[in-house]
């Protein structure tokens, strides 16, 4: 699964699975570039592990809902390491709060959606310009984009099915310049999104639902990242890789 050398932007980078993920790419030779937006600290703690153990990396700030903050955090990454992204990780999302219908409102709505979704497209299309054949694209669904979520996620999990559609959308546009495209769809991951947004009866009836009887960790969900962000992975593209445990079978 070399990637050695190859650079990767990995959006909300600095923590919980973004952070995972990071390392993980750049535990492989790649070299990282780690956005974050609210907490400088974390993003300047993900990049000193990195490089700790050996690695290369920077930290951008930026708002990827924005698109000069995007194309900022593009600009960066190629000041620091050349003309040329390889991977792009889109992992900025959350749920924001539960509501339910009654409870959102228009502003609530559009703000979800363009959290998970309207900053995937701009991260995409920022990026693909400056990827060459072999560049892959991960984005981050969630497993609630496929059974609609647990109570109060409709505007999440909305948001998340169209992550996937747009997945499958622009693999084929971008196909034919040998870009991968593709999606993962996290059930329960230990993270602090679920200790933020998930009760711990909740969570504990979910684990003991899953064929594999726990809940998953950031590290495997970086491995599956790693795995498709590589040349193993270079006949797959379109697709949204579920890793949940078991839990949910698509």
């Amino acid at each position: 699964m070399s990637i050695k050398n190859k650079v990767a932007i990995v959006t909300g980078g600095s923590r919980d699975i973004g952070r995972a993920i990071s390392e993980a790419l750049a535990a492989q030779g790649a070299k990282v570039v780690v956005n974050y937006f609210n907490n400088a600290a974390e993003g300047e703690a993900t990049v000193a592990a990195i490089q700790e153990a050996g690695g290369d990396a920077i930290a951008v700030k930026g708002d990827m809902t924005k698109q000069a903050d995007v194309e900022n955090l593009v600009a960066e990454a190629r000041k620091a390491y050349g003309d040329t992204i390889d991977i792009l990780v889109n992992n900025v999302g959350g749920l924001v709060a539960r509501k339910t219908l009654a409870e959102m409102d228009e502003e609530f709505f559009e703000y979800v959606m363009k959290l998970n979704v309207t900053s995937t497209f701009l991260a995409a299309k920022a990026v693909a310009s400056y990827m060459t054949r072999g560049g892959s694209i991960i984005n981050l669904a969630s497993q609630a984009g496929r059974d609609g979520g647990g109570p109060g996620a409709t505007a999440y999990a909305s948001s998340k099915g169209a992550v996937m559609t747009f997945t499958r959308g622009l693999a084929k546009e971008l196909g034919p310049s040998d870009i991968r495209v593709n999606c993962i769809c996290p059930g329960m991951i230990s993270t602090t999104f679920h200790d933020t947004f998930t009760k711990d009866e909740v969570r504990a009836k979910v684990a003991a639902g899953t064929p594999l009887r726990r809940e998953g960790q950031a590290s495997e969900v970086a491995d599956l990242v790693t795995y498709l962000a590589s040349p193993a992975s270079s006949f797959i593209t379109g697709a949204s890789v579920d890793i949940n445990g078991g839990l949910l079978f698509s």
